[in-house]
C-alpha cells in the first residue's frame, strides 16, 4: 500500500511527459506554434462548436497557395483578443503597399454576413490578407476542450 503512491506518481510523469511529447512532436510536424485550439464561440456552428478542439496546419507565405475556397482558416484580427477560425468564402487580390497579395473574404458558417473589412497599414481592405492566416484546420475533436473552456472562464483567464 505504501508503494501506491509512487505508482501513481510516476503515471502522472508518464501521462505529463506523453502531452508533451505529443504537443511538441505536433508543433514541429504541422509548423504551427498552436497545433490544437479550443473553440471559443458559435460562429462556426454546426461545424464546430463551443469546446470542440480543432488540429490545426501551420500557413505561411511558401504554402499559402494551400488555401481554397472552403477551407476553414484561423487569422489574427488586430483589436481582437483571440484569432478568429472561419470558412473562406471568396479568394480575391488586393493591392497592399504596392504589391498584388493574396486576400481571403471569410466568415463564420453561423454568421450571416462576412467578416468586417480588415484594417491594413496601408488601409482598410474587403477580406483577410495572406500575411494574416496562420493556420488552416484539419480535423475537429468534439467536446474535449468543454471543461478546460469552462475552467477557463469561470476563473476570469479569458
Amino acid at each position: 500500500m505504501e508503494d501506491s503512491w509512487k505508482k501513481d506518481l510516476a503515471w502522472i510523469l508518464i501521462a505529463l511527459l506523453a502531452v508533451f511529447t505529443l504537443q511538441v512532436g505536433l508543433k514541429l510536424a504541422l509548423h504551427t506554434d498552436s497545433p490544437l485550439v479550443i473553440v471559443v464561440s458559435e460562429s462556426m456552428e454546426p461545424v464546430f462548436y463551443r469546446g470542440d478542439v480543432v488540429l490545426l496546419k501551420g500557413i505561411n507565405e511558401d504554402n499559402i497557395d494551400d488555401v481554397h475556397v472552403g477551407d476553414v482558416i484561423v487569422y489574427k484580427r488586430p483589436g481582437y483578443e483571440y484569432p478568429i477560425i472561419h470558412r473562406v468564402r471568396e479568394i480575391k487580390v488586393v493591392e497592399l503597399g504596392g504589391k498584388a497579395e493574396k486576400c481571403f473574404v471569410t466568415w463564420g458558417d453561423n454568421n450571416w454576413a462576412p467578416d468586417p473589412p480588415y484594417p491594413t497599414p496601408y488601409g482598410t481592405v474587403p477580406c483577410v490578407p495572406a500575411y494574416a492566416v496562420e493556420d488552416k484546420a484539419l480535423i475537429v475533436f468534439p467536446k474535449i476542450g468543454l471543461i478546460p473552456l469552462i475552467i477557463r472562464e469561470h476563473l476570469g483567464l479569458g
